[in-house]
Protein backbone atom coordinates (compact mmCIF):
# COMPACT_ATOMS: atom_id res chain seq x y z
CA UNK A 1 0.00 0.00 0.00
CA UNK A 2 1.25 3.45 -0.87
CA UNK A 3 1.53 5.64 2.26
CA UNK A 4 0.95 8.78 0.21
CA UNK A 5 -2.72 7.72 -0.11
CA UNK A 6 -3.02 7.35 3.67
CA UNK A 7 -1.07 10.39 4.82
CA UNK A 8 -3.41 13.17 3.75
CA UNK A 9 -4.06 16.35 5.68
CA UNK A 10 -7.10 14.62 7.23
CA UNK A 11 -4.85 11.93 8.69
CA UNK A 12 -2.71 14.58 10.41
CA UNK A 13 -5.75 16.52 11.65
CA UNK A 14 -7.23 13.29 13.01
CA UNK A 15 -3.93 12.39 14.69
CA UNK A 16 -3.87 15.85 16.30
CA UNK A 17 -7.38 15.30 17.69
CA UNK A 18 -6.55 11.81 18.97
CA UNK A 19 -3.37 13.04 20.67
CA UNK A 20 -5.31 15.92 22.24
CA UNK A 21 -7.93 13.51 23.58
CA UNK A 22 -5.24 11.20 24.96
CA UNK A 23 -3.64 14.19 26.68
CA UNK A 24 -6.95 14.96 28.37
CA UNK A 25 -7.57 11.35 29.37
CA UNK A 26 -4.10 10.41 30.56
CA UNK A 27 -2.80 13.81 31.69
CA UNK A 28 0.62 13.36 30.11
CA UNK A 29 1.97 16.73 31.34
CA UNK A 30 1.38 18.36 27.95
CA UNK A 31 3.69 15.85 26.20
CA UNK A 32 0.95 14.58 23.89
CA UNK A 33 -0.45 18.08 23.43
CA UNK A 34 2.80 19.22 21.80
CA UNK A 35 2.84 16.19 19.54
CA UNK A 36 -0.76 16.95 18.62
CA UNK A 37 0.15 20.53 17.74
CA UNK A 38 2.98 19.27 15.55
CA UNK A 39 0.55 16.88 13.81
CA UNK A 40 -1.82 19.82 13.27
CA UNK A 41 1.02 21.87 11.75
CA UNK A 42 2.02 19.00 9.45
CA UNK A 43 -1.63 18.66 8.44
CA UNK A 44 -1.72 22.34 7.48
CA UNK A 45 1.49 21.97 5.47
CA UNK A 46 0.05 18.95 3.65
CA UNK A 47 -3.21 20.83 3.00
CA UNK A 48 -1.19 23.63 1.37
CA UNK A 49 1.14 21.22 -0.49
CA UNK A 50 -0.82 17.98 -1.08
CA UNK A 51 1.90 16.55 -3.31
CA UNK A 52 4.38 16.47 -0.40
CA UNK A 53 5.87 12.97 -0.25
CA UNK A 54 5.01 10.83 2.75
CA UNK A 55 8.70 10.59 3.69
CA UNK A 56 8.88 14.37 4.08
CA UNK A 57 5.64 14.39 6.05
CA UNK A 58 7.03 11.88 8.54
CA UNK A 59 10.32 13.76 8.65
CA UNK A 60 8.46 17.00 9.41
CA UNK A 61 6.49 15.27 12.16
CA UNK A 62 9.56 13.65 13.71
CA UNK A 63 11.64 16.82 13.58
CA UNK A 64 8.80 18.98 14.86
CA UNK A 65 8.14 16.53 17.69
CA UNK A 66 11.76 16.59 18.81
CA UNK A 67 11.92 20.38 18.68
CA UNK A 68 8.62 20.82 20.55
CA UNK A 69 9.62 18.38 23.29
CA UNK A 70 13.03 20.02 23.73
CA UNK A 71 11.43 23.46 23.93
CA UNK A 72 8.87 22.21 26.48
CA UNK A 73 11.60 20.66 28.63
CA UNK A 74 13.59 23.90 28.46
CA UNK A 75 10.52 25.85 29.53
CA UNK A 76 9.78 23.50 32.44
CA UNK A 77 13.37 23.60 33.64
CA UNK A 78 13.71 27.39 33.54
CA UNK A 79 10.20 28.68 34.20
CA UNK A 80 8.53 26.19 36.50
CA UNK A 81 6.08 27.67 38.97
CA UNK A 82 7.22 28.39 42.49
CA UNK A 83 5.03 27.26 45.33
CA UNK A 84 4.45 28.35 48.90
CA UNK A 85 4.63 24.66 49.94
CA UNK A 86 7.74 23.20 48.28
CA UNK A 87 7.78 20.10 50.51
CA UNK A 88 4.12 19.22 49.95
CA UNK A 89 4.64 15.68 48.63
CA UNK A 90 8.00 15.08 50.27
CA UNK A 91 6.94 13.71 53.63
CA UNK A 92 10.42 13.18 55.04
CA UNK A 93 11.33 16.85 54.54
CA UNK A 94 8.49 17.82 56.88
CA UNK A 95 10.52 16.35 59.74
CA UNK A 96 13.61 18.54 59.26
CA UNK A 97 14.28 20.66 62.39
CA UNK A 98 11.87 18.54 64.48
CA UNK A 99 13.00 16.61 67.53
CA UNK A 100 12.38 12.94 68.19
CA UNK A 101 13.49 10.24 70.62
CA UNK A 102 15.52 7.30 69.32
CA UNK A 103 13.42 4.14 69.45
CA UNK A 104 16.46 2.09 68.46
CA UNK A 105 20.07 2.99 69.27
CA UNK A 106 22.24 4.35 66.49
CA UNK A 107 24.94 1.74 65.98
CA UNK A 108 27.51 2.07 63.22
CA UNK A 109 25.72 5.22 62.07
CA UNK A 110 22.24 3.64 61.70
CA UNK A 111 19.24 3.64 64.01
CA UNK A 112 15.48 4.27 64.12
CA UNK A 113 13.01 6.81 65.41
CA UNK A 114 9.26 6.55 65.83
CA UNK A 115 7.28 9.28 64.06
CA UNK A 116 3.57 9.16 64.76
CA UNK A 117 2.54 5.65 63.65
CA UNK A 118 5.61 4.82 61.55
CA UNK A 119 9.27 4.03 62.05
CA UNK A 120 12.00 5.88 60.15
CA UNK A 121 15.60 4.91 59.61
CA UNK A 122 18.10 7.51 60.73
CA UNK A 123 21.79 8.15 60.24
CA UNK A 124 24.00 9.98 62.66
CA UNK A 125 26.62 9.54 65.36
CA UNK A 126 26.35 6.43 67.53
CA UNK A 127 23.86 7.18 70.32
CA UNK A 128 21.93 5.09 72.86
CA UNK A 129 18.21 4.40 72.63
CA UNK A 130 16.11 7.14 74.23
CA UNK A 131 18.40 10.00 73.18
CA UNK A 132 16.61 13.10 71.93
CA UNK A 133 17.75 13.95 68.41
CA UNK A 134 16.92 16.63 65.88
CA UNK A 135 16.49 15.89 62.17
CA UNK A 136 18.98 17.99 60.19
CA UNK A 137 18.48 16.60 56.70
CA UNK A 138 17.01 13.95 54.45
CA UNK A 139 18.68 11.58 52.01
CA UNK A 140 16.06 9.55 50.19
CA UNK A 141 14.02 7.88 52.93
CA UNK A 142 16.72 8.15 55.58
CA UNK A 143 16.64 11.01 58.06
CA UNK A 144 19.95 12.59 59.09
CA UNK A 145 20.04 13.37 62.81
CA UNK A 146 22.26 14.87 65.46
CA UNK A 147 21.99 15.17 69.23
CA UNK A 148 19.65 17.93 70.29
CA UNK A 149 21.53 20.71 72.02
CA UNK A 150 20.19 21.38 75.49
Amino acid sequence: MDLSLLLTHWFWFGLAVVLGIFELIFGASFFLLWLGLVALAVGMVVALAPALAWQYQLLLFAGGSIVSILLWRHYLKNYSATTDRPTLNRRAEHYVHRTFVLSEAIVNGRGKIKVDDSTWSVEGPDLPMGTTVVVVGVEGVILKVKVKAV
